[in-house]
């Protein structure tokens, strides 16, 4: 009796073991379904829950910065009206991109549909690719303002900015729609992709080596370097103006003068260390996954896209939230004040 129990318990610890090796589809009645990985209920929980949190973050945060530029008079300038179409970039990456994306990284199947991948992974090449060329069309704006302040007024006008948009949305959607529904990312790698990478249940972004450089230089490497330019011009632009200023004996004390100067040093910091911190890993993995032999793993990739996504998130804090006029719009907003009365003319900052 004492030498059988442990037996039956070790055959079924085994056949618990065996059953949990057997490959798990995510289409039981199709022969050509993708497998499909079981989490343990209370990872799954927390990882809803975390997915979520970002998304509802991502959605007020950006919401808000849009409905406070629209709303109030006084913040309808050219560089308002850029920061509104990097939040709408944003705020259409979590509705499109986020939330089927939350259940495809935990229940690692697609179940809506080949049509609406399709859909989904333009879409998230679309809004990725808007909202890094939208950090460069502020930086460019940031430029003029900085480096050449005589001449901002003159060349940042609202029909400028109306072209960098509209030019910032075209090559986004032609860059989206062309590497997934006129299949330029499987340039040279179709027959592998449908033989060895395709199956029913599946959602991923394939690419071939030369769609993936040619894409990721358009959409991050070349925005990336032209935005370390610029605001490291913007730096020493500034830094030049601050020393000028000092030897001219025009600022009454130093002290605060250097206290401006560490915090617009700080803002820059904040910026593009953000930016190369969320982008940077995804893309390195992103550019050299074909060149060895596609051995980086999936999920990887998964914990990678999400730290692109949550760049969505944060950019309203860093590009909205920062400013004190724009945490007082948010304010009056919050508060239901502007269901009260009209304050869209409120002053929100007087320099």
């Amino acid at each position: 009796m004492e030498l059988k129990a442990p037996r039956e318990d070790s055959e079924e610890e085994a056949y618990e073991g065996e059953q949990t090796m057997e490959p798990v589809l995510c289409y039981e009645s199709s022969n050509t379904s993708c497998l499909r990985t079981i989490y343990p209920i209370h990872l799954r929980v927390a990882l809803y829950i975390l997915f979520v949190l970002i998304i509802i973050l991502t959605l007020c945060g950006n919401l808000l910065v849009t409905v406070s530029v629209a709303y109030f008079k006084q913040l309808h300038t050219p560089t308002n009206y850029l920061i509104v179409s990097l939040a709408v970039s944003d705020l259409l990456l979590a509705i499109l991109v986020m939330f089927p994306a939350m259940v495809r990284t935990i229940e690692t199947c697609w179940y809506f549909g080949d049509f609406f991948c399709q859909i989904h992974l333009s879409s998230d090449i679309t809004l990725c690719t808007a909202s890094i060329l939208n950090l460069l069309c502020i930086s460019i704006d940031r430029y003029y303002a900085v480096c050449q302040p005589l001449h901002y007024r003159r060349k940042m006008t609202g029909h400028t900015v109306l072209i960098m948009v509209v030019v910032c949305w075209s090559i986004s959607i032609f860059i989206g729609v062309g590497m997934i529904f006129l299949e330029l990312n499987l340039l040279g790698v179709e027959d592998f992709y449908y033989k060895h990478v395709a199956c029913k249940g599946g959602c991923v972004l394939f690419h071939s080596g030369t769609s993936g450089v040619i894409a990721t230089l358009i959409s991050f490497y070349l925005p990336a370097v032209i935005l370390l330019s610029v605001y490291l011009k913007i730096l020493l632009v500034a830094l030049k103006q601050f020393r000028s200023i000092q030897r001219a004996g025009c600022v009454p004390s130093v002290k605060p003068s250097n206290t401006s100067q560490t915090k617009a040093t700080k803002t820059l910091a904040i910026v593009m260390g953000a930016f190369l911190s969320f982008w940077t890993p995804f893309f390195i993995c992103f550019i050299i996954d074909p060149f060895i032999g596609y051995s980086v793993p999936l999920e990887l990739f998964e914990v990678l896209a999400w730290l692109c996504f949550f760049n969505s998130t944060v950019n309203p804090i860093i590009y909205a939230f920062f400013y004190s006029w724009f945490r007082k719009a948010f304010h009056l907003l919050i508060s239901g004040n502007m269901f009260k009365s009209d304050i869209s003319e409120t002053t929100l900052f007087t320099n």
